[in-house]
């Protein structure tokens, strides 16, 4: 039976499908000696004989392994780092096969990350027509209010195409910030914060907290659990070949809907104010090194006083 190239580097556990159509346009796979370079071949994995770099790939050799992650803040999700930054491979010394992430949680963010060597798994979680849906809880500056609301809601128009969420709904209100439950289908790179950045909003925390059924609960950060492939679709409400499961469940939050509180301990500023935007991460270093030599100067002042 002959397959799709691309299908069958992912099987092997080298990468996602979408990955292998760029090492193949890279020119980086060989089949039977010959380099491919163009879509749309097919193999036969029992006689053909495949190699990415150089290497020869075996597809009934490979142990998969499926992998809930706790990613922690301050680590990058890649398997390397340029920079030398903590990756969560170093957070997983014991998990010995070539595992790699499923999408990616940036180094400010924390929460629920899959690793696995199932190229054909990873690509139902990726692929936006498999409709599986991740579950964020993001604390912003400033306060939301219903016109806010409406305007996250609506989404957004960027280079890459429309980025609108599922939904969207306060859970938290705070003096001078606001916790949110975001919900989005596809999930393009940094959208949450893109949706937020476009609408003046400065984002504090944001942790991802479940992909369909799966979740964090009761995964401490930087730890993790092992499940099978079928635990696995079955808490994506999926069968093998993509189809959605009937009657499948989706994670439901324990934090209810938080309505907005008569009263606040002070006013509080909105959350598209321009005074939160010294905090996002391309100047919040700038940000805490001037806060911190003003409050010196201040206990100097105070010092000199006495």
């Amino acid at each position: 039976m002959k397959l799709r190239l691309q299908k069958v580097i992912a099987d092997c556990g080298i990468t996602s499908r979408r990955k292998a159509e760029q090492l193949i346009l890279e020119g980086r796979v060989k089949v039977n000696g010959q380099k491919v370079t163009e879509m749309g071949c097919k193999v036969d994995p029992s006689s053909d004989v495949i190699s990415v770099d150089n290497n020869v790939i075996d597809r009934d050799s490979v142990h998969k392994e499926y992998i809930l992650f706790h990613k922690p803040r301050g680590c990058v999700t890649t398997l390397n780092d340029p920079e030398g930054r903590r990756t969560v491979m170093d957070l997983l010394p014991m998990i010995k096969s070539r595992v790699y992430p499923v999408g990616r949680l940036d180094y400010h963010s924390e929460g629920l990350l899959i690793l696995t060597n199932d190229g054909e798994l990873a690509n139902l979680i990726m692929h936006p027509r498999y409709d599986v849906t991740k579950v964020y809880e993001v604390k912003v500056f400033g306060h939301v209010n219903e016109a806010i609301l409406n305007k996250l809601r609506s989404g957004i128009v960027a280079e890459d195409g429309k980025l609108k969420p599922k939904s969207v709904r306060t859970i938290k209100f705070l003096n001078n910030k606001t916790w949110l439950e975001f919900r989005l289908n596809e999930g393009k790179n940094r959208e949450i914060r893109r949706i937020c950045e476009a609408n003046g909003l400065t984002i504090d925390k944001l942790k991802r907290v479940a992909i369909e059924n799966l979740s964090i609960q009761g995964i401490a950060p930087g730890k993790h659990m092992l499940l099978s492939k079928s635990e696995i679709l079955k808490n994506l409400n999926l069968n093998e070949d993509g189809t959605k499961r009937v009657a499948g469940k989706q994670f439901t939050s324990s934090k209810r809907t938080a309505k907005q509180p008569k009263r606040f301990k002070n006013t509080p500023k909105a959350a598209d104010h321009v005074e939160f935007q010294q905090y996002r991460k391309d100047k919040y270093k700038d940000t805490m090194a001037f806060l911190k030599k003003l409050k010196a100067e201040q206990n100097m002042t105070e010092s000199f006083q006495k």
